[in-house]
């Protein structure tokens, strides 16, 4: 059983930057891919970004492109995102997949779920 931790979620202003950080433990079968995904309210669960076992390929949301940013470290077992100029659209709940199938949007394929972190942008 995966047991992953998210933290670096709060409320920032509209321009601002926050960190996000999820470490994973008990990896049971995975595809080492990992990822970002969040909910806003009244809207459905969407994928921001992922990233593969090695870090080569990394996915992003046309929302976010050139604002965000993936990255992992296989030996503390962390996906972070980096999120920069951040504004209220981004406003969500923010759920890591710490373990994925096969790396992509469809949520069938993650098999554990952090337990989200929520993420405030006021104007």
């Amino acid at each position: 059983q995966v047991q992953a931790v998210e933290s670096g979620g709060g409320s920032v202003q509209a321009g601002g930057s926050l960190r996000l950080s999820c470490a994973a433990s008990g990896y049971t079968y995975s595809s080492g891919c990992m990822g970002w995904f969040r909910q806003a309210p009244g809207k459905e669960r969407e994928g921001v970004a992922l990233i593969n076992q090695n870090g080569l390929w990394k996915y992003y949301a046309d929302s976010v492109k050139g604002r965000f940013t993936i990255s992992r470290d296989n030996n503390k077992n962390t996906v972070y995102l980096q999120m920069n100029s951040l504004n209220p659209e981004d406003t969500a709940m923010y759920y890591c997949a710490a373990e994925m199938r096969a790396c992509g949007l469809n949520m069938r394929w993650v098999t554990n779920w952090g337990q989200g972190t929520q993420v405030t942008v006021s104007s």
